[in-house]
């Protein structure tokens, strides 16, 4: 019971502080916008558009980190828990879009440079790398294990690194009347986006795709498995990951002999010990069978 309130309190303060990250978000995108147009900086705005894109990931955050708060049903057994995968798919795929974006403003700035005033720019980024640098801080500590958490850490980090970057230019345009590096920090500040977007997209499309997880070997697991006495076989195995807190584990095994429900229940056991602690499934289902005929395959195509 102890666990359980203090999975809630963490949801809580996760919450609070997604909450507290968009209402920033939110505050700079509209300075950035204003400050933008005033000045002509396409880095600027492109920073407050990325800005925008924080708050809009932010929102599918926080909305998926309600969703998992919703209890199971009958027509929902495993409840919203992948509420939070489908946040950090569409959270990814906006950061690569705007990516995108970007990079087409850069090269038609490139192709038709125009004078910044570079006073506010620089003002407005110091003022970017607060609020987002403040930002990342608040949500730092839970995107180590929750994707999530990492899609909105990630959005907000590059766009630090982005308020970084016209920080820069805004130095390099105010005394060396260098304007190129407008654009040319746009691309650089896109092209990391991609970068970091396709990780996690990739990340969060292995799971909703039911992938084996990239750290476990399904033969081991089987190997290991079938060393266990009375056991004959082990086959028609699956392996998933639900999310973050939950993998698991799905297969048939056939046994040498004719075993008692209670001995089962022994095996079993072992069978959970062996696969919590050396390949990290924390949930298991298997199917027990003596003498039956179907494929022994370990891997069977449905």
């Amino acid at each position: 019971m102890s666990h359980t309130h203090s999975h809630h309190q963490h949801l809580d303060l996760k919450g609070r502080n997604l909450i507290i990250s968009i209402l920033l978000n939110i505050l700079i995108t509209i300075a950035q916008v204003i400050g933008g147009l005033i000045s002509g900086s396409l880095s600027l705005l492109s920073d407050a558009l990325h800005n925008f894109s924080d708050v809009l990931s932010l929102i599918v955050s926080y909305s998926a980190n309600l969703l998992t708060k919703r209890p199971s049903s009958t027509n929902k057994t495993f409840g919203y828990k992948r509420a939070e995968i489908i946040a950090a798919f569409v959270n990814a795929s906006t950061l690569i879009i705007v990516a995108i974006i970007l990079i087409i403003e850069a090269i038609e700035r490139f192709q038709n440079p125009q004078p910044v005033e570079s006073n506010l720019v620089i003002w407005l980024s110091l003022l970017g790398i607060a609020v987002n640098g403040f930002s990342v801080l608040l949500l730092k500590k839970d995107a180590d294990n929750n994707m999530n958490m990492k899609s909105a850490y990630l959005h907000l980090f590059t766009d630090m690194l982005a308020s970084v970057a016209v920080l820069i230019g805004g130095i390099l345009m105010q005394f060396y009347k260098i304007y190129w590096v407008d654009p040319a920090l746009t691309l650089a500040i896109a092209l990391y986006l991609i970068y970091m977007g396709y990780d996690l997209l990739k990340q969060s499309t292995r799971v909703l795709m039911l992938f084996t997880p990239e750290s476990i070997k399904v033969q081991e697991i089987v190997e290991a498995i079938g060393k266990i006495e009375p056991i004959k076989n082990v086959h028609h195995v699956h392996v998933w990951q639900l999310n973050e807190d939950e993998v698991h584990l799905e297969a048939h095994i056939d046994f040498n002999e004719d075993i008692r429900l209670s001995e089962f229940d022994v095996i079993l056991e072992k069978i959970e010990e062996e696969v919590y602690h050396n390949h990290g499934i924390n949930h298991v289902n298997i199917q027990p069978e003596f003498g039956k005929c179907d494929s022994k395959q370990v891997i069977v195509q449905d």
